[in-house]
């Protein structure tokens, strides 16, 4: 039987995985990519050739987006692409953090249909396929259910600018961890209550997490409440939420108050 793309892209991972522990707490090479868009080490790349050479003569005729390629709008004929972020959390990788992430799907006509982020310096890896449950390192995985008030929540304190949020801003307990990939992996295994992020989010930073939350049970939409799609010209959606149904229902009634 052929190789199914969530087995390809977990043998995938765990390949480069090892690649990214060898530079990992070993002084990578950095630098900063133009127009402040944030570090890259050599780790970083040498992932991304990885990844790109498994995976493209694995799959040919798939279209090809990682962060650190630079983009072919021939993607965009390509029924199916992989979205690939070979190192979320750079800035935690090159602190010697052990929370970065390697972020990997698979999307077909704009919907991710297979999805794995693995953590290789604390042998964490969550999939996902449509229609399947969420996986944590094999074992099934559930959103939390949040209290009514106080929820824990993963964003960034300039999200919670009451400018953002006419009718109130919600009553939370907030936490951070660089890897918006794994944060919304911590939303889908109950570990943190849900995820808010206002700015913009590149397709490769949420596309396997975006997957991966919602076969755990969470509502996962852009911040005007639209579901995420992906391999747009301009790879970015407008924010992310993620969070069980009544959790997100009531954050949108907030954002946007009839």
């Amino acid at each position: 039987m052929p190789e199914s793309d969530l087995a390809l892209l977990t043998r995938a991972a765990r390949a480069a995985g090892e690649i990214a522990l060898r530079y990992w707490k070993h002084d990578p090479v950095q630098w900063e990519k133009p127009d402040g868009a944030g570090p890259v080490t050599e780790a970083d790349m040498a992932v991304d050739a990885m990844l790109a050479e498994l995976l493209c003569t694995a799959r040919p005729d798939y279209g090809w987006l990682s962060e650190e390629t630079d983009d072919d709008p021939a993607r965009l004929a390509r029924p199916r692409v992989f979205i690939v972020d070979p190192i979320d959390g750079t800035r935690a990788f090159i602190a010697g953090e052990a929370g970065f992430a390697l972020s990997l799907a698979v999307a077909e006509n704009g919907i991710v249909t297979a999805a794995v982020v693995y953590l290789p310096a604390l042998d964490l890896l969550y999939t996902a396929e449509a229609g399947g449950p969420a996986l944590l390192n094999g074992a099934p995985i559930r959103v939390a259910t949040p209290p009514a008030n106080g929820a824990n929540v993963l964003t960034s304190g300039g999200a919670l600018n009451p400018d953002h949020w006419p009718g109130g801003v919600p009553d939370l307990h907030r936490a951070f961890r660089t890897s918006l990939a794994w944060r919304l992996c911590l939303v889908a295994e109950g570990n943190h209550d849900g995820l808010i992020t206002l700015r913009d989010a590149w397709e490769w930073d949420i596309a396997a997490g975006g997957l991966i939350a919602t076969a755990a049970g969470a509502t996962v939409t852009d911040r005007f409440g639209a579901p995420l799609r992906f391999n747009a010209a301009h790879p970015q959606a407008a924010g992310v939420l993620a969070a069980p149904a009544a959790l997100h229902a009531d954050w949108m009634t907030r954002l946007s108050p009839r």
